[in-house]
């Protein structure tokens, strides 16, 4: 498994992942895939990686600007993350995720907001934080992880492709 950048050869292969692995879900992995396809439009997409096994797309993890509405620079935020089910269970999910977060802290990030299970990216050293919020999310499941002592607090404003609320 390779970790690497996007390319644009890559677009449609990763649509058809994030098909595939929220296949199960509403709206089938339309939402994500409109949430990346706007995001890489409005060049809000900073970082996107993709785990290519053997010259194929086998997953995919975005990131995005997030701004806490105090001392806000410097964050981001993880989603979606996606593999093919076919894929799932080898280790290629938490291989993004470290890589991600890697590539973050050498761009000196102040940290990483996730709306997800706690369970799982806890694994990674992100949890519920009282200082950062954001409207409408399931209790404990907006978590951060902190790469620097930057005071940053309070509801955290993401790209509108999320639905959340108000634009960054």
């Amino acid at each position: 498994m390779w970790i690497r950048e996007e390319g644009p050869e890559d677009i449609d292969a990763i649509c058809t992942v994030l098909r595939k692995a929220f296949a199960k879900y509403p709206g089938e992995g339309k939402l994500e895939t409109r949430i990346v396809d706007t995001l890489r439009a409005d060049n809000a997409l900073a970082v996107s990686l993709v785990a290519d096994i053997d010259g194929r797309v086998a997953g995919h993890i975005a990131f995005s600007p997030a701004r806490p509405s105090r001392d806000g620079d410097g964050w981001y935020v993880l989603g979606p993350l996606a593999v093919d089910p076919a894929d799932q269970g080898h280790g290629v999910r938490a291989a993004l995720v470290r890589a991600g977060l890697a590539e973050l802290q050498a761009r000196e990030a102040n940290g990483c907001v996730v709306l997800g299970d706690p369970a799982y990216y806890g694994r990674f050293g992100f949890m519920a934080e009282p200082a950062l919020t954001l409207p409408g999310a399931p209790e404990g499941a907006f978590q951060a992880l902190r790469f620097t002592d930057a005071a940053s607090a309070g509801e955290v404003v993401l790209h509108p492709a999320f639905g959340l609320q108000g634009e960054a």
